[in-house]
């Protein structure tokens, strides 16, 4: 509620009235006047309250009045009535309606109670009432009033005392308060009188405002107070304190600098009384020594008083934090005080309260900056921020030091002696950490155990010395209070420095910026540095130079001594932000030291002693790295430091094990932070860094895992790393630090990456030179860590490429496989990041880069360790698989790195880079530039060439397959790319005057192309493997088969003479020169089948392989290859090659080279319309109908399969022949020529019996043979009788060859099954082709009729007679023994009854014809077949003399008529013999029927008995007089001597009719017969023969009965023979048969003689009779039924006609 509002004021009037009442009455006895006066102030008061509006106003006016009543209240020194008066007086007060006469009144009024030492506290009271409410009170009275409350400061009441002096120092404060009010009010007007200069503080005053002159006043006279002086305007003061003045004058200079900065009066005072003053008072604490015993003199000032020196030195704090730029050189003065405060001879409390007084000042940077400014710049004058600095090193350090009598005083600058050495106190006497107990945060060093207690940084603790203010002797304070806050200055020192300066850095920076839009010409106008600029970089670096000795020196010292986390984590923080300063300030050495400090402190001590004691800050380069384990145990250390990890040092010897502590931990954390968070400033201090994370990272067992980053390395074998939980916790995190500190260097500038880059390269070094000739475990830290910097600088990375990859690179040729391998691996995971990061500009267009990058890739071809190429292939497999398709230049670089095979790589080597060709060929060849397909073709052949793994070079022929195709596709565009750079390589070597180079020129590009792939296949085709042989050879023809299309004419000759010639001339060596010997198996335990288990067999495969493929082109390409001249003689090569192929020693090659020599001569398909050469295109192609032959050279039809087909198709008639027919016809000759050397070489039977001698196989001579009838198309307009006969040699050769009996089951059918060979087969068709040719062709051409006949008869006799080879052994195919190596004969029956069939057919075609006369072919034959015929069953096939009885059945049915046309010209005359001796021997042969031949089969064998005679009957006889009369003789006797047939012995009983051959005889006796009575005899000859052949044939039986009749009756009751029987039986039927012929005949034919003959016979039938056996009773009844017809009267003879 405001004093002036309505109801305050209402609520003031009624206690005033109320107050003046309780006054009256109070005093209504002792005091009458008193109470009257009050009743008289009731009226006023109400009076006023009634008569006016501003009550408040009037209220002031009258307060004279007003106050009189309480005034004499107050005079009574009634203490009940004082207080209420005091009360009352109070309230008028606090609402302000006071006058300035009445205050007066109440002042003195005040003085009097105060005299009378009456209500002292309500005097305060009423006092500081009076002054705050209102500035009524000025001048004297003001000064009454402060005099009254110092007054009663010193009564004996501790409360007044107190009270008082709470009282002084507000009313002091607000006798400034007031100043400051009345300033402000003036500030803006120019009422402030003029500043008069001079000494005189009368003049001065005089100038001033009453607040001020008040202020000014009171100030003097507590320096005059303090000085022990009189006081000029505090009149009546009795005494006064020292320590009081003092705490006065502090608490006015700290809250109103102000007043003393602008009021030069002020300042004058501060400079001519306050400085003068301190400057007196400390003499004493200068002057005093601990220990020397100085006597006690009555003067304060002689000795140290605690109370004085204390509150003189907060003035101090005071004076230079607010008036050091007015006091600049009082405060050199205090400050070198303050600094010798801290000697060790002063005393611990002086010390301390020093320290404090440091403190205030070191956290204010901007202070110290002045500091230095103002005296460490400048020429002889004190260095007092370096002193200060000093000498805080130099106190901590003597804290340590147990205190002696002497002055160790440390100077800073040259050296810290004592500090930063080994940690002597690591097993000292510490607090330890006890179960249960948090050990308290302390110092410990060398014995000396100093606890550290919490110093706010800001305000100290009231603990605090300066604090102290009620002590009049030094406070006993805790154990490390001053090194506590001495340690709290060095921290804040640190931190304030560090902030300003790197403040103004940064505003600095951001002012440069904007300029950075700015031309570089405008820029460069500019002085680069302002002169300010300069001088604050001077200032700063001064005030650094001047402190970090100090600085370093005490923060090392307590860093190896703290044994408190948070405390070490300050130091280290402080050192790190100092090195960081240094760092940005350019100050190497400081900053190096700096570094040096934490590094040392991150190892163990001896560590640090050895590793960062040597050259500045270099690391030893000797030390050795050894394996790693890792093994949790629970920390129990004694020592005041907690081991957290032991782990082994990285040196060159073993040294045991080191430890680190939770220290040292903590001092790794803050290096990588600096390292993280200062990169950018460390420069060659980098390697101090670095070089000691690696000796951490190693003692802590981290190692690198993918991309750089290090992670706790696995248990191995050994305890050597022992890591507590606590660490084992902290490894990931230190672990992704260090990632990230890498990773920070994205953000470095290029200089600061450098160095970074350079000290890894050199640490790598160090690691290479301590691995190089141990092999224990290497420091990989450096490596890891190269890869990390190069993966996040990306974007840069041709800055830093070479450095880079060109250690690596070094690395990866290091003996040690870890080594090498992380090397690798970084160079590799570079390259693949480089490629695969998204580049400005991309790499597409910026090729330079991307050749950079791949380069390395490159180099590491040139180290032979297999892990390392091992690497770089799978490099080169992700680089395909993931930028495969934006390689462009890149090409030739990467596939010369997959061809960088060799055969001591092995074979995962191998594979890996194969799996990278795969790729390119399946997926890149459209991507890359067509100059590099060449260097494809040359990767994929050397693949191919490598001999340690079958597969892939057999793959890679696959490959090569697939590249052809990839060709044949995109033939056009690749065509038109390698023209184009074909024409700027023409006009590079035309500029350069060099020829161009470049395999198979001059060649177009395109074509060399496929010249390089066929020249490479080629090379595979004589690899020393047959299965790569095979499948180059295979490929190799099929290309040139499929794309050879694509070629220039002119480039064939090139493939011919460059490519397939040559090969086929090695492919023929080689075989001709392969090993022989046995190969056991094919590797591993792979069996090798018996045709592929020596060299030669191998090798003969890739003859037979090259020859054939060779053949196909010549036959495919036939118009092509014949337009480009020299074709006749590559024809001759290539015949040469069948040739010597054919007559090799080797079965598949000699089959294989005809199968190729009947390629080149049956040329199979008509050409298509597309692959006609440009010559024949006026040429009519007829349409392809049926078999016929297209035009041009002749071709037949490939060969079919069944035998009709093929007789059928060489009865095609030729079309005519084109113009090129001479040219041709002499290729043709010189192929039959080659064609004949084959046959007669290969068919020459051996001249001895070796073994060895080799004969040709079946397969092999029916190709030869089959080649003739397709060869002879060619050649028959000039085929002579000379030809035919070596034709015949060669065919009668083939025929004759045996087979070898472990071939013969798979050649030949069964022994009984009749079917020919392939062999003869083909030789049959030769002969047909030649005999239907010699049909068609011209006259002279049918002389060799007769030749052809005596070659069918010589394969007949085979029949019977098996051709011999030489003089070579052979057995019967039934008696051969198929295991045993032997030859044997073919069934040759089947072939020969052929030939008989051919033989047949020729004959009627050709029996007229007169060379077939003239030459006696009938004859021939008839002797040919009398050989089966007179064997009849002893021929070695049954078939065979059937045959040949058909045969000669049909030939006689068609010769006898011929030979009976030229009976006259006598040419038949030799035949007549030869036919009847053949009869004569089939139709009795000397051989015996087999006894195994059924009825049924003998009947069959007399029916063709029988047909032999029919012919005679039918076909000779009837002719007798155009046949010679011997020939005519023989045949009669031999009827005879069939008539009457002698039984053979061997038939049983139940046979013997049968085997009687009785129809035969009968046939014979018809036959006989027939031509005895035949009634047109023409000749006498005739009749003679049939009388004669009639009389032997009666005498015979007479002969015969008689025989019997007597043998029988002879043997009595024994049977005769049976043989005999049957020859009885036989006669009997004889003599039935001509009964019956005699009546059939008429009687005028049958002569007188003959009848009583018969007649005659009669007789001796009758004599029969007797007989026993019941056959001959039959047949005799049938002999005598005949006669019955004799058995007639005699007929009368007739006379002249009568009976």
């Amino acid at each position: 509620m405001a004093i002036s509002s309505p109801e305050a004021v209402k609520k003031l009037l009624e206690n005033m009235q109320s107050d003046l009442r309780s006054l009256s009455l109070e005093c209504r006895k002792k005091f009458p006047p008193v109470k009257e006066a009050a009743e008289s102030g009731i009226v006023k008061v109400k009076t006023i309250a009634a008569r006016n509006t501003d009550i408040l106003a009037a209220l002031k006016e009258s307060s004279s009045e007003v106050v009189q009543p309480l005034l004499m209240g107050c005079g009574t020194k009634e203490p009940k009535i004082a207080q209420l008066c005091l009360s009352a007086i109070q309230r008028l007060m606090s609402h302000e309606v006071v006058s300035e006469a009445a205050a007066g009144n109440i002042i003195n009024m005040l003085w009097q109670l105060m005299e009378n030492g009456l209500e002292e506290l309500k005097l305060l009271q009423t006092v500081l009432v009076l002054l705050t409410t209102n500035t009524v009170v000025h001048d004297d009275f003001l000064s009454k009033a402060i005099v009254l409350c110092f007054r009663l400061h010193f009564t004996k009441d501790t409360i007044t005392n107190n009270t008082a002096a709470a009282t002084v120092r507000q009313v002091v404060t607000v006798v400034f308060e007031r100043l400051d009010a009345e300033d402000e009010k003036y500030k803006d007007g120019d009422a402030h009188p003029p500043v008069v200069q001079g000494n005189s503080n009368r003049r001065t005053v005089s100038a001033l405002r009453p607040c001020a002159k008040d202020a000014y006043m009171l100030f003097q006279d507590l320096c005059q107070l303090v000085n022990a002086d009189a006081p000029y305007w505090l009149v009546g003061m009795t005494e006064m304190t020292r320590t009081f003045g003092l705490e006065l004058l502090e608490s006015v200079l700290n809250d109103f600098p102000r007043v003393f900065l602008q009021h030069q009066e002020f300042s004058f005072l501060l400079k001519e009384r306050v400085c003068p003053l301190v400057i007196k008072l400390f003499s004493p604490n200068i002057k005093f020594r601990q220990g020397t015993n100085t006597p006690s003199s009555p003067t304060p000032v002689e000795k140290p008083y605690f109370p004085i020196c204390m509150r003189l030195l907060r003035v101090v704090s005071v004076l230079i934090k607010h008036f050091y730029g007015l006091l600049v050189t009082e405060c050199e003065i205090f400050l070198s005080l303050l600094v010798k405060f801290l000697d060790g001879d002063k005393p611990q409390w002086l010390q301390a309260v020093a320290v404090e007084c440091i403190h205030r000042l070191c956290i204010q940077p901007q202070l110290l900056r002045s500091f230095c400014q103002s005296y460490d710049m400048k020429p002889h004058s004190t260095k007092v921020f370096r002193d200060i600095v000093n000498a805080l090193g130099s106190f901590i350090q003597s804290l340590f030091i147990i205190p002696t009598g002497s002055n160790p005083i440390v100077n800073a600058q040259s050296g810290t002696s004592g500090i930063g050495g080994p940690a002597a106190a690591q097993n000292g006497t510490g607090m330890g950490a006890t179960v249960g107990f948090t050990p308290q945060p302390a110092f410990e060093y060398r014995g000396t155990w100093i606890p550290i207690l919490n110093i706010p940084v800001q305000s100290p603790s009231k603990a605090g010395y300066l604090e102290s203010l009620d002590k009049v002797e030094p406070p006993t304070i805790p154990d490390g209070y001053a090194m506590s806050v001495a340690f709290s200055c060095l921290l804040d020192l640190v931190r304030g420095i560090t902030a300003m300066i790197e403040a103004e850095l940064e505003r600095k920076a951001a002012a440069a910026k904007p300029e950075k839009g700015v031309p570089s010409s405008k820029q460069q106008e500019k002085p680069s540095v302002t002169e300010e600029e300069n001088v604050s970089r001077a200032v700063w670096e001064e005030m650094v130079g001047a402190c970090w000795c100090g600085l370093l020196a005490a923060l090392s010292l307590m860093l190896d001594a703290s044994t408190d986390e948070t405390a070490s984590e300050n130091i280290l923080k402080a050192e790190m932000t100092m090195a960081s300063l240094c760092g940005k300030l350019s100050l190497v050495t400081p900053r190096d030291a700096f570094i040096t400090a934490i590094c040392k402190a991150s190892l163990p001590p001896h560590y640090a002693l050895t590793v960062l004691n040597s050259s500045s800050g270099g690391f030893h380069k000797t030390y050795s790295i050894q394996g790693q384990s890792v093994q949790m145990i629970s920390p129990s250390s004694e020592s005041h430091q907690q081991v957290v990890a032991v782990g082994q040092p990285l040196t060159s010897q073993p040294q045991g094990t080191v430890m680190l502590t939770a220290k040292n931990i903590q001092c790794m954390r803050t290096l990588l932070n600096l390292a993280h968070c200062h990169g950018s400033v460390l420069g060659t201090s980098w390697q101090l860094v670095l070089a000691t994370l690696q000796h951490l990272v190693w003692i802590l067992g981290l190692k690198p895992a993918s991309g750089g980053a290090l992670k706790p390395g696995r248990a191995v074998e050994g305890p050597s790393t022992v890591l507590t939980t606590a660490v084992m916790t902290d490894l990931p995190v230190i672990s992704n630090v260090l990632s990230r500190l890498f990773e920070s260097s994205q953000y470095l500038d290029d200089v600061s990456l450098h160095h970074l880059i350079n000290a890894l390269c050199s640490l790598s070094a160090e690691a290479m030179d301590m691995a190089f000739w141990n092999n224990k475990e290497p420091s990989l830290f450096a490596v890891a860590k190269l890869l990390e910097t190069g993966l996040v600088n990306m974007h840069r990375i041709e800055i830093l490429w070479r450095p880079l990859t060109g250690h690596l690179l070094e690395v990866c040729q290091h003996p040690n496989s870890r080594m090498r391998e992380w090397g690798a691996e970084a160079v590799t995971a570079l390259i693949k990041a480089g490629l695969s990061f998204k580049h400005n500009p991309p790499l597409s267009e910026n090729q330079r880069l991307q050749l950079l990058l791949l380069n390395p890739l490159k180099e590491l071809s040139n180290i032979a360790h297999s892990d390392i190429r091992q690497k770089q292939l799978e490099c080169v497999l992700q680089i395909l698989q993931n930028e495969g398709d934006s390689l462009g230049p890149g090409w030739p670089l990467v596939l010369g790195v997959i061809g960088a095979i060799r055969n001591d790589q092995g074979e995962s080597l191998i594979r890996t880079a194969f799996q990278c060709l795969q790729l390119v060929v399946t997926d890149f060849l459209p991507t890359m530039p067509s100059t590099c397909l060449q260097i494809v073709v040359d990767v994929a052949g050397s693949f191919g060439l490598q001999n340690q793994e079958l597969n892939i070079s057999l793959t890679s022929i696959g490959l090569l397959w697939n590249i052809s195709d990839y060709f044949f596709q995109r033939g056009e565009t690749i065509e038109k790319e390698l023209g184009k750079e074909e024409a700027l390589l023409q006009k590079q070597a035309e500029e350069k005057g060099v020829p161009l180079h470049r395999p198979f020129h001059p060649a177009p590009p395109f074509d060399c192309l496929w010249l390089c792939l066929y020249s490479k296949l080629g090379e595979l085709c004589v690899d020393t493997r047959p299965a790569v042989r095979k499948s180059g050879g295979q490929t190799l023809f099929s290309t040139v088969g499929a794309h050879g299309t694509l070629l220039q004419h002119a480039t064939w000759h090139t493939v011919l003479w460059k490519v397939l010639f040559p090969l086929l001339d090695r492919v023929r060596e080689s075989s001709t020169t392969a090993d022989k010997e046995k190969i056991e198996s094919g590797g591993g335990n792979i069996l090798i089948h018996h045709s592929r288990d020596t060299a030669e067999k191998q090798w003969a495969e890739t003859w037979v392989l090259t020859l054939a493929g060779l053949a196909r082109i010549f036959n495919t390409r036939r118009y092509l290859l014949q337009s480009l001249g020299e074709f006749s003689k590559a024809w001759d090569v290539l015949l040469d090659h069948i040739q010597s192929a054919a007559l090799s020693k080797n079965s598949e090659v000699s089959l294989a080279a005809l199968k190729s020599c009947q390629e080149i001569l049956q040329i199979v398909t008509p050409v298509k319309e597309c692959e006609k050469p440009e010559g024949l295109s006026g040429v009519n192609m007829l349409p392809f109908v049926g078999p016929l032959i297209p035009p041009g050279p002749p071709r037949v039809l490939s060969r079919s399969d069944s035998m009709g087909e093929r007789l059928g198709r060489y009865t095609v008639g030729e079309l005519n022949v084109a113009g090129d027919e001479i040219e041709d016809s002499a290729l043709w000759w010189a192929a039959w020529n080659t064609w004949y050397k084959i046959g007669s070489e290969s068919t020459k039977p051996p001249a001895t019996c070796d073994k060895l001698f080799f004969i040709p196989s079946q397969p092999f001579l029916t190709a030869l043979v089959q080649i003739f009838p397709a060869l002879y198309q060619h050649i028959k307009s000039g085929f002579s009788m000379e030809d035919l006969k070596r034709l015949g040699v060669i065919l009668h050769g083939a025929v004759s060859v045996p087979i070898s009996s472990d071939a013969s089951p798979f050649i030949l059918p069964s022994y009984t099954e009749a079917v020919l060979t392939s062999l003869q087969e083909a030789v049959l068709i030769a002969l047909d082709v030649l005999q239907k040719e010699i049909c068609t062709g011209p006259e002279a051409m049918q002389v060799m009729y007769p030749a052809i006949f005596d070659q069918l008869l010589s394969f007949v006799e085979f029949s019977c007679k098996a051709p011999t080879y030489g003089k070579l052994e052979t057995k019967n195919i039934a008696n051969a023994k198929f295991n045993q190596a032997e030859w044997v004969a073919l069934n040759y029956v089947p072939f020969a009854e052929k030939s008989l069939e051919v033989v047949v057919d020729l004959y009627q075609k050709t029996a007229c014809h007169k060379a077939v006369v003239n030459e006696k072919a009938l004859q021939k034959i008839i002797k040919t077949l009398r050989i089966p015929l007179s064997l009849k069953y002893a021929c070695p096939s049954e078939t065979t003399w059937k045959m040949a009885v058909s045969a000669l059945l049909k030939v006689l049915s068609i010769g006898l008529p011929v030979a009976r046309q030229h009976a006259s010209s006598r040419k038949f005359d030799t035949m007549w013999p030869e036919l009847s001796n053949t009869f004569e021997d089939f139709l009795f042969t000397k051989s015996s029927p087999p006894d195994n031949l059924s009825i049924q089969e003998f009947e069959k064998n007399e029916n063709i008995d029988v047909e032999a005679v029919q012919l005679i009957s039918t076909d000779i006889l009837p002719y007798a007089n155009f046949i010679p009369k011997e020939f005519v003789g023989q045949i009669m006797t031999m009827l005879n001597k069939g008539s009457i047939h002698s039984q053979s012995t061997s038939f049983t009983e139940a046979e013997i009719d049968i085997r009687m051959r009785e129809e035969f005889s009968k046939v014979c006796f018809e036959t006989l017969l027939q031509f005895s009575f035949s009634n047109k005899v023409t000749t006498p000859q005739e009749g003679y023969i049939s009388r004669m052949a009639l009389a032997v044939l009666l005498k015979r039986s007479q002969d015969v009965l008689h025989r019997y009749i007597e043998d029988e009756r002879l043997s009595g009751r024994c049977p005769l023979p049976r043989q005999r029987v049957t020859e009885i039986v036989f006669v009997l039927k004889a003599i039935s048969t001509l009964m019956d012929s005699l009546k059939k005949t008429k009687p005028e034919n049958v002569d007188t003689n003959t009848w009583s003959q018969v007649i005659a016979l009669y007789p001796t039938l009758v004599e029969c009779i007797t007989c026993t056996s019941s056959e001959v009773c039959s047949a005799l009844k049938e002999a005598l039924v005949p006669f019955k017809d004799f058995l007639q009267p005699p007929v009368a003879k007739v006379q002249n006609g009568d009976s």
